[in-house]
C-alpha cells in the first residue's frame, strides 16, 4: 500500500488559514463524508476542506503534492464504486462550493458550469430555455453534474442520446501540482492534439479535480409516450430489446426490471399501482420521445408490432404526466429498494444488446452454481444490466470466500460476449481487483503510465481503479 504523510498541527493550520471556516476537522463532518454510497464501506479522511475558486483548489494541490498528502475529491457521494471514499485519510476536498451554473450559450447551446451543481437542476435550468442536458443517473435529483463527469454516468436516457462523455467540450482542471489548465475548446470538432478532455472524463478523480464544465446541449423534446410490458419470461424480454432495434425503431429509454426488482421496489415506496401478476417475471419500460405526436404514435405502433412475437400480458400506456413520472420514479428507485432489504453487491454488467439474454442466462447460471441470490434490472437499451447479489442468510464465509470466485466467473463470461465491467458507474475502490478481467497487462500498465504524467507522486484519489 501507498506511504503518504499522516496530517501534522501545520497541515492543518495551513488549510484552515487558507479557508478560515471552510476547514473541518469536528467528528460529525469527518465521519459524513468517510462514505458514499457503495455498500457500508467506510473511511475516515483527516480533514475536510471546501475551497469556492479555483486559486484556492490549486493552492490545496500544490501543498499537498509537496507533501505527499492524499487527496480525495468529493462530490454529492452518491456513487456506487467507492470512488469518492478516501481510503488513506489525508484531505476530503469538497467540490460542493463549486454550485453556479455560470452561462447559458442559447445561440451556441452550450452551458458552462461548476461541478458542485446538481444534475437535475442544470437539467431543469436549460430546459427553461427549450434546450436539453440527456444524462440522466438515477441519482440525478442528488448527483452533482462534476461525478457525473468523474464517472462518465450515462442512465435511462443513454440509449437514444449517449452517455456523459458525449456532451462535454471542454473542462477546467486543477492538476496534481496545482496547475490550472483547459483541456479542449467549446467547439463541436477539434482535432487538435490528444482528446485530454476525454481523458479526464471517467477518470474518477485520478488526474486531477474539474473546476469548470463547458457542456453541449440540443433542442429539449416536447413529446413523449410511455409503456410498460409485463413478459411471462424474463429471457424474452432481453430478446425483444434488440428486436425493437432491428426494427428501426430507437427509444428514448428501454429499461428491464425483473419480477423482484419491481415488486421490492413497490414494497419499499408503498406505491402498488401497478398490477404484478404471479406470472409475470420482468417488465419492460419503453419511451419514445420527439417533437411529433403522430411519429411517437407511429413509433409505438411499431413496438406494439415487434413485442407480438413474444408472451406479454395487457400493455400499459400512461396516459399522463403523472402516469409517467409514477413509472420512471419506480424504475429510479429500484437500487434504494434493493439496498433497503440487505447487504448486497452491485455489479454494472454491459454487453452488446443483442448478447443481454445470455448475460441473463449467465448471471442465473452461476448464482445458482454459488448458491446466491440475484436481483437484476438495467438500462437494456444499452445492454446495460445491473446485477445485485444479495447476502440475506448466506454466512461471512461464502460471502467473503466464494462470492468474488463468482464475479470473477461473470465478469470473465461478460467480457467472452464482448462486454466489459462496468458500464456507467466506474472502477472504484470495489472492482479494481477485476481489472486485469477486462484489460491485458500492457494495456493496464499504459493507464498506469498516463497516471504518473498527471500525478507522479500518486496522491490523486490514490487506491482507485487499480493499485
Amino acid at each position: 500500500m501507498e506511504q503518504f504523510a499522516k496530517l501534522h498541527a501545520d497541515d492543518v493550520a495551513f488549510f484552515n488559514n487558507l479557508l478560515d471556516d471552510r476547514s473541518f476537522t469536528n467528528e460529525d463532518i469527518i465521519v459524513e463524508y468517510g462514505h458514499d454510497e457503495t455498500e457500508d464501506l467506510q473511511f475516515y479522511p483527516g480533514i475536510v476542506l471546501k475551497p469556492n475558486t479555483v486559486e484556492e483548489v490549486s493552492q490545496i494541490m500544490k501543498y499537498c503534492n509537496e507533501r505527499r498528502i492524499p487527496v480525495t475529491p468529493s462530490g454529492a457521494r452518491t456513487g456506487l464504486s467507492g470512488g469518492a471514499l478516501p481510503i488513506f485519510g489525508g484531505v476530503a476536498l469538497s467540490m460542493e462550493k463549486f454550485n453556479r451554473i455560470l452561462q447559458i450559450d442559447e445561440k451556441n447551446h452550450q452551458v458552462t458550469t461548476e461541478p458542485g451543481v446538481i444534475t437535475e437542476v442544470l437539467q431543469n435550468t436549460v430546459r427553461e430555455k427549450g434546450l436539453f442536458y440527456p444524462p440522466d443517473p438515477a441519482s440525478k435529483g442528488s448527483c452533482f453534474i462534476g461525478g457525473n463527469i468523474s464517472e462518465n454516468s450515462g442512465g435511462p436516457k443513454a440509449v437514444k442520446y449517449g452517455v456523459t462523455k458525449d456532451y462535454v467540450l471542454n473542462l477546467e482542471v486543477v492538476l496534481a501540482d496545482g496547475n490550472i489548465i483547459w483541456t479542449g475548446a467549446n467547439v463541436l470538432k477539434n482535432a487538435t492534439g490528444y482528446n485530454l478532455t476525454q481523458l479526464i472524463v471517467g477518470s474518477e478523480g485520478t488526474l486531477g479535480i474539474v473546476t469548470k464544465i463547458v457542456l453541449k446541449l440540443i433542442p429539449h423534446p416536447t413529446q413523449t409516450l410511455l409503456m410498460l410490458v409485463p413478459f411471462f419470461d424474463a429471457a424474452q424480454a432481453c430478446e425483444a430489446v434488440a428486436a425493437i432495434f432491428q426494427a428501426g425503431i430507437t427509444p428514448s429509454g428501454l429499461e428491464f426490471m425483473e419480477r423482484d426488482a419491481l415488486t421490492w421496489t413497490q414494497n419499499f415506496t408503498q406505491d402498488y399501482t401497478i398490477e404484478v401478476k404471479q406470472n409475470h417475471q420482468a417488465h419492460l419500460l419503453i419511451e419514445v420521445d420527439g417533437f411529433d405526436a403522430d411519429q411517437l404514435m407511429q413509433d409505438c405502433e411499431r413496438t406494439m408490432m415487434v413485442l407480438e412475437r413474444f408472451e406479454t400480458d395487457e400493455i400499459l400506456f400512461a396516459e399522463s404526466e403523472a402516469q409517467k413520472n409514477s413509472l420512471w420514479s419506480l424504475r429510479r428507485k429500484v437500487g434504494e429498494a434493493v439496498k433497503s432489504q440487505s447487504i448486497y453487491k452491485e455489479e454494472d454488467t454491459v454487453v452488446p444488446r443483442y448478447e443481454l439474454p445470455k448475460l441473463l442466462h449467465a448471471v442465473k447460471t452461476i448464482c445458482k452454481k454459488y448458491g446466491l441470490h440475484s436481483v437484476c434490472y438495467g438500462h437494456a437499451g444499452d445492454g446495460n444490466l445491473h446485477v445485485n447479489i444479495i447476502k440475506g442468510d448466506l454466512s461471512d464465509d461464502v460471502w467473503q470466500n466464494d462470492l468474488p470466485v463468482a464475479i470473477r466467473e461473470l465478469f470473465s463470461e461478460v467480457v467472452r460476449l464482448g462486454g466489459t465491467i462496468s458500464g456507467e458507474h466506474g472502477i472504484g475502490l470495489v472492482q479494481k481487483s477485476y481489472m486485469d478481467v477486462a484489460f491485458s497487462d500492457v494495456a493496464l500498465n499504459l493507464m498506469r503510465e498516463i497516471k504518473k504524467v498527471f500525478d507522479p507522486n500518486r496522491i490523486l484519489n490514490p487506491g482507485k481503479i487499480f493499485d
